[in-house]
Formats: C-alpha cells, structure tokens, sequence
C-alpha cells in the first residue's frame, strides 16, 4: 500500500511539475514574442505613417511631375526607416518612383495587368482604405511589404475622383533584421501568418512549418489595415522534460526510500521469523514422515544409569509391545542372535569407550523366533549435566540382507549364462561369416576381409589375385541325383580349393556354385594361372557318389590388383567379367582380366544401352528385300528384315545388335516393332497398287512361346495369306514344348503362313518338317553360295529341293548372289530366289520406287 501511494503521489507531482515548467517556458517565450511583435508594429507603422504626408500632398497637387514627387519623397527616407523606395500610380500605372535608380523597371508597371498586385491594390481603391500585402516579389528584384495608400482627389461639383495609388515599399529584410527576427541569439523560433495582412486567414510567409505544427505561443500583430499572427516555440522546440525534473525525482525517490526501507526491513525480519518457524515445523514433520517411512527406530542409552528409551518402531523391529514400558540393556542383549552377540557387544563397548560413532550389524531373535536382520547407527553426545549418552537409529534390513543374497545367486547364475552366450556369439559371428555347408568364408567374411588382404600383399611387394570359380554342368547333377549329390559335389569342390592354397590364402564361397580365392602372387602373374590350372585339372577327376560317377568342370575368371589405388571391391566385379568370358568361350576354362575385356564390356554395355533408348525412339526400322520367282522373275514377296536407324552410325544390320539383343531379351519386342510398321507399309503399298503379294517376317522361338501372342495377332487382322513367319533361329523342333506346337497350329489358322528360314545350319529334321508342316522352306546361304563351283555342295541342295517338293513345301533360296546362282537354282527346282543379284534390302519407300522402275523396263 505504501508503494502505491507514494507511486501516485510521485506520478501527480511529476505531472504538476511538467504542467508548471510548460507554463513557465511558454511565459517566457511569450515575453520574448512581444519583444519582437512590438517591433514589427512600431516598424510597419512607422514607415506607413511616413508615407502618409506625401499622400497628402498628392492630393493637393494631383497633377504633380517626377522631380515634385521625388522632392517630396526624399524627404521620408532617413537611416531608421526601412522604406526601400515611394511610387506613385495615378490610374493604377506606375509613372512616379523615388528613388529612380535600381527601380527603373517598376515604371509603367499597371497594376490592373500583374496577378500578384492587382488584389491588393483593387481593395484600396474599392474599400478607400490603407492595404497592407506582402511580401511581394518586385518587378525591379527582391521582396517587400507595400502600403497601398487610394488617393482620391476634389473635382467639380464637391465630388472625388480617384487620382491612383502611393505604395510604400518597405524591404522585407531590412525589416526582419530591424525587429529582430533574424537575431541568433533570440532563443525563439518564430513564424508569421497572415500574408497581406489577413490574420489567421492568411498563409504563412516566415519560418519554419514546424513551428505552426509544434503547439506555439500564438499573438497578433496589429496594423492599421489587418494584422498578421507571430508564432513562437522555444529553440529546437518544447522540451519534453522539465529542466528540473531529474533533481524534483531524486527527491521523491530518497523520500520514498525513507518511508520504504523501514517498512521492507520489518516487513523481512517478519517474514525470516514466520519462514524459519514454518520450516522448523516442515523438518520436524519431513523427519516424522521420512522415519514412519524408512521404518527407522530411534534409541537412546545412558550410559551411566543403562536406561534403554526405545520408540515404538525399535519395539516393533524387536517383536515388542509398544507399550512405553521402560527397557534397560539386557533387553537389548538378551535379543541379539547368540552368534553374533560377542560381536555387537565389542562393538558397542568400543564406542562408549572411544565416545565415537558406534555401527553394527547383527541378528535379533524375536519373541516367536522369528529371525531379523539388524543394522544400528548411534553417536555419543553429553547432556547439560555431563550425562554421557549414545543416541542412535536402527532400520531392519532383513530384505535388504535376503536380496543381497539373491543377487549373489544371481549374479554366479549370470556369469555361467554369460560364458555360454560368449560361446554362442562366437558361434553365431562364425555360422554369419561361414557357409553352412563346406564351413567356408561366405561373402560377408570376404567383404571384410578383401580390402586389408589387397593392403597387405601390396606391404610383402607382392599383389592380391582373386580367382572367381564357378562349377560347370553342376545344375545338371542337382537336377539328375538330387540336391543331396549336389550338396556332395560342392563339399568336394571346397576340399580340393582348400588343398590347393597356402595358409595365407582364403577361399570363400559366395554363391549357390561359385567360390572365390584369394591369393598373392610375386612378380609373375602366372602364378595365379598355374593355381587356376592346377584347380581345372584337379575339378575334371570323377567323383563317385552311391555308386554315381559325377563329372563337373570349373570356369574361373582371374583378376590381378596391379596396385593403382583402385577399390579393391573392383577386383570381385573384374573376376566376374573375366568368369563371363571364360563361360562364353567354352567353359571348363580360365581367363584372366584384361583392358580389352573391360572396353568389350563397357561397349556391350554401351549398345545395350543404346538398344533401349532406340526402342524408345522407334529407331527399329523395317527394311525389305525382294523375292522373284525363279521362272518368271516377278516379285512375288518380300522379307522384312529389322534395320537400327542409328542417330551416328546410320543404318546398322542385325549382326550390329541382335546379339546384345537376345541378351537384354528385347529381341520379340523388336519382332513386334517390325510386323506392325511391315503391316503399315503392306496396307499403303495396296494402297498405292505397288503390288507385293506377300511379305515374310521374322518371330524369333522366344515370342513363339509367348501365352500373348495370340491375342496380339487377333488384334492386327492380318489377312490371310499376306503374311508369313520365318523362324529365324535354329530351332530344335522335335522337342518343342507344347506351347510353341499350338502356337504354331493357330498362327496358320489365323491365314499367316510358317516358313523355315536358315534351313540346313540348324536342328530342324524331316520329322520336324513333317510336324511343323511349313508353307515354305528358305536354304540357307552358306549353302547356296559354293554350288557354281562345288558339284557336291550342288547335290545337297539339289536334295533339300527335292525333299521340300516331297512334302509340298515352296523353296526359297536366300544369298543368291549372281544370275548364274539362279539359273542353276532353277535349274534345280527352286521356286523363289532372294539375293543381292536381284535387289539389296531397301526401305519403303525405295521399294516402291524399285517396284515401279522395274515395271516400266518391262514395259518398254
């Protein structure tokens, strides 16, 4: 309550101080105002009232010349006046001036014609009265207020006729200088309103707007013809504090010190008092609640009298009622277990003698025998009479003795869990790193261990080999005596790679039938080739399972780490290249990694890749080469062939990319690309009457096996008899599946013709023939091309022609190079020639050119 009121009655004195220093800065600038207010009046009348006597004397003499008039000006001026010049304007024109010089271009000046001076000047003519305007910018230079005086003079018949105007200048500067208000040391700053004299209805024409802005001391400036309104605020403006504010609120704060500090420090030694008051009864209560708690008995022993005074908790840990009968130290002794009784008296006895801490353990017997566990804590003290005493707590700590002994137990069971989990880890690390069934290193252990085997062969001078073996015909064996002898199999194949490496070495298996060794090798690579040999020929030897001889072979890719800093990693994938290549060149073999394989690789990989973006381009483009009949040589069909419209290479024929092709198993889906643009190309060829009966394309053995195709031909309407599939791959047909027989069966019932392409260089028997039962069958080139020179290789066609027309199949001759191939084709019996003797493969286009070229030579 004290703050509060000395904090208003400080806010109201603050306040009435800031109200009595603004009425006294405002008085003061007031005073310093009226200064300067009596100044401008005094001046601005004197001058006018100057001008007044020349007035008068234009009246008497209304027909006076320059020299009268500037006689009788002359006369006004002297050093106080700020008169600048005296015109006279008889019909409102200025014809007279004093002084003439500096103010020769006020003459002829009418002030009807000047928008700034004609208001003015109009009113005094109209109101016959003194205006005072200005400031006014002077036709001659500068500024000036001017006293307008009408002159009206007697004319005939006792009236008055208006002669002009007498206008007074008087300079502007001259005149703030005179009054003081361009004074520095004024201490006010001012501004005037009122132009022309019009008061607070005039515009401000002195000062700063701010000062208008800034709450000023507001006068007025009295003329005979208006008035003007000076505005004034202290220099640099009104000061937001009171000068004497800081010393009025020191004051007020030691006065409030004065009555506070008292209050807070009484106020503080009440509140010490209640808290040390209210603490002392919170200790005293936390110490009850914490030994209720805690089961803490509490104890005290004279020692001189052997009073025992035990609370009702050490009756309860001693089975006793806690009647508030006295106990005494037999008590105590007679309920300690007779074990431990020497013990806790030693104790005891030792501290009263030392007067020190006294602290034992023991076991209590209760009064039903029930046994406890006791821990005692107690410290010597002498009361004022020199009484010696021991005060001391006891807890029961039978759980806490039980549990120890539990965990004990515990902990000598957890040591023999750990021993066996520490066996168990060892064994789990190791089935994680091994392989289960030939306990080799797995490809996890391998992965650790490559990196540092690479280091540390480097560190010997040596380099790290890695050979990649992988068992050759092993899926053959799973597959005939089960996985048990290929099981068998594979144990073998981990015991002779294991007897055939050092101790540093490390042999690994890293797949179903792959193993890795590594190995290092000093100077000459070979060695690695004499390991990977001595592996080969060690792999060839039979091996006997339930009376089973099992042959297998090893392919193994070798890779060197030539130390340039590579990722040691690189030599798994390096190996796996060279594994690659040793399959694709026969197997049972080895082959080393080498610059040239990887470029191969990274070309094929590069064509792939190519592949694929073409596919999505549509740069598979159909091409076609014409087909004659040999008696005739009319074009009796074409075979579309698959062209790669390569976006830098140009046109590239299949043996380009049908390889990498089969090997991205994208081959059926460059098949479909080249039927859908041959059936395009067919419809606009009828279109145009091109006349191409019949166009062969090619369906690889893959897409014949496709549960689809079907459903995809359905959707073409082909029709029937415009085209035919050529199976282009050697295709052993007496043990085709299923599938691809009634494929083949529903393909011809859709009206497109089989034929056998490349036959004589593939499986296809005449039991094949007959089960396929092809519309035509195409010789291969290999075989037509030696029959002008080879009477032999001439039988031999001479007899596929013959069993063709036996089972009444059409003959096709592909490769036909020369006229001389056809005649001695026809002379055979074949039935169509196809051959660059007759027409290269060509786009649509210039197959229809060709067609068309053709006719008209035959025509002509």
């Amino acid at each position: 309550m004290a703050v509060v009121v000395i904090a208003v009655c400080a806010v109201l004195a603050d306040h009435q101080n800031k109200i009595v220093s603004d009425q006294v800065d405002r008085a003061d600038v007031l005073a310093k105002v009226n200064v300067v207010r009596a100044k401008l009046e005094g001046k601005i009348n004197g001058n006018l009232q100057l001008a007044r006597g020349l007035v008068a004397a234009v009246t008497t003499e209304p027909y006076m010349g320059q020299q009268r008039f500037g006689e009788l000006a002359s006369r006004l001026f002297n050093e106080e006046s700020q008169l600048r010049n005296i015109a006279g304007a008889p019909d409102l024109v200025i014809s007279l001036m004093y002084p003439m010089a500096g103010n020769e271009k006020a003459i002829g000046l009418d002030y009807r014609k000047n928008d700034q001076q004609r208001e003015a000047a109009l009113r005094a003519r109209d109101e016959h009265k003194l205006i005072l305007a200005g400031p006014v910018d002077l036709a001659q230079g500068g500024q000036a207020f001017i006293g307008r005086f009408p002159v009206f003079v007697k004319s005939a018949g006792n009236t008055e006729r208006f002669w002009g105007i007498v206008s007074a200048v008087v300079d502007v500067q001259r005149l703030y200088q005179a009054s003081g208000l361009l004074d520095k040391d004024l201490g006010i700053d001012i501004a005037l309103i009122g132009n022309d004299a019009l008061g607070a209805k005039g515009a401000q024409f002195f000062g700063d707007e701010r000062v208008v802005k800034s709450d000023p001391v507001m006068t007025d400036v009295l003329f005979p013809s208006g008035s003007w309104q000076i505005a004034a605020i202290p220099k640099g403006g009104w000061p937001a504090t009171p000068a004497n504010a800081g010393r009025l609120r020191a004051i007020m704060a030691v006065a409030a010190a004065l009555i506070l500090i008292p209050f807070l420090v009484a106020g503080r030694l009440i509140n010490e008092r209640q808290r040390n008051y209210w603490e002392l009864n919170r200790l005293s209560r936390r110490l009850e609640l914490a030994l209720e708690a805690s089961a803490i008995g509490v104890w005290e022993h004279d020692l001189e009298t052997n009073y025992l005074a035990w609370d009702d908790r050490v009756n309860e840990i001693y089975g006793r009622e806690a009647d508030g009968s006295p106990r005494g130290y037999s008590d105590w002794a007679g309920a300690i277990h007779p074990a431990d009784l020497p013990r806790a008296l030693a104790d005891f006895d030792k501290a009263a003698a030392d007067r020190g801490t006294y602290s034992s353990e023991y076991r209590v017997v209760r009064p039903d025998g029930e046994i406890r566990h006791v821990r005692s804590r107690a410290i010597f003290y002498q009361t004022a009479n020199n009484s010696p005493r021991m005060v001391g707590a006891e807890w029961d700590v039978t759980a806490d003795v039980l549990l120890n002994t539990d965990l004990v137990r515990a902990k000598q069971l957890a040591d023999t869990k750990n021993m066996e989990l520490e066996t168990a880890k060892v064994r789990i690390e190791h089935i994680a790193l091994h392989d289960s069934l030939t306990d080799l290193p797995n490809r996890r252990y391998l992965d650790q261990v490559l990196e540092d085997y690479a280091a540390k062969a480097r560190l010997g001078g040596g380099y790290a080999a890695l050979l990649h073996v992988d068992l050759d015909r092993f899926k053959h064996i799973n597959d005939t005596l089960g996985h048990a002898a290929g099981d068998a199999m594979l144990v073998h194949a981990s015991s002779v790679l294991k007897s055939n490496v050092g101790d540093r070495d490390f042999v690994a298996r890293v797949g179903g039938d792959e193993f890795i060794v590594l190995c290092t090798v000093h100077g000459d690579v070979s060695q690695a080739a004499v390991l990977a040999d001595r592996i080969i020929e060690q792999m060839r030897r039979p091996v006997y399972y339930h009376g089973h001889q099992c042959r297998f072979g090893v392919s193994v890719g070798i890779a060197i780490d030539n130390g340039s800093g590579a990722d040691a990693r690189q030599l798994l994938v390096n190996a796996d290249i060279a594994l690659y290549r040793a399959k694709r060149r026969g197997r049972n073999r080895r082959e080393f990694f080498s610059g040239e394989l990887q470029s191969e690789i990274v070309n094929t990989k590069r064509i792939a890749d190519e592949i694929l973006a073409g596919l999505e381009r549509n740069e598979f483009v159909a091409f076609y080469q014409p087909q004659f009949d040999a008696k005739t040589h009319e074009i009796v069909g074409v075979e579309a062939l698959a062209r790669w419209r390569h976006p830098d290479r140009g046109i590239l024929a299949p043996d380009v990319f049908l390889k990498t092709a089969e090997e991205l198993n994208v081959v059926s889906t460059i098949d479909r690309k080249i039927l859908q643009q041959s059936l395009l190309d067919f419809e606009a060829w009828s279109a145009d009457k091109v006349g191409i009966p019949r166009v062969s394309v090619n369906v690889s053995a893959r897409r014949l096996q496709d549960e689809e195709l079907l459903k995809s031909l359905r959707d073409l309407n082909i029709r029937s008899g415009t085209f035919s599939f050529e199976l282009v791959e050697s295709i052993f047909l007496d043990d085709n599946d299923d599938l691809v027989t009634w494929n083949v069966e529903q393909i011809k019932q859709l009206g497109i013709d089989i034929e056998i392409d490349d036959f004589g260089t593939g499986y296809a028997s005449i039991v094949s023939l007959l089960k396929l039962q092809p519309r035509r069958l195409k010789i291969d080139r290999q075989l037509v091309d030696p029959i002008v020179n080879s009477p032999q290789q001439r039988q031999v066609v001479s007899s596929i022609i013959e069993i063709g027309k036996s089972l009444g199949i059409e003959i096709i001759a592909e490769g036909v190079e020369t006229m001389k191939h056809a005649r001695l084709l026809k002379g055979l019996g074949c039935d169509i020639l196809q051959g660059y003797a007759f027409g290269h493969a060509m786009d649509s286009d210039a197959l229809r050119s060709f067609v068309r070229s053709r006719r008209l030579r035959v025509a002509s």
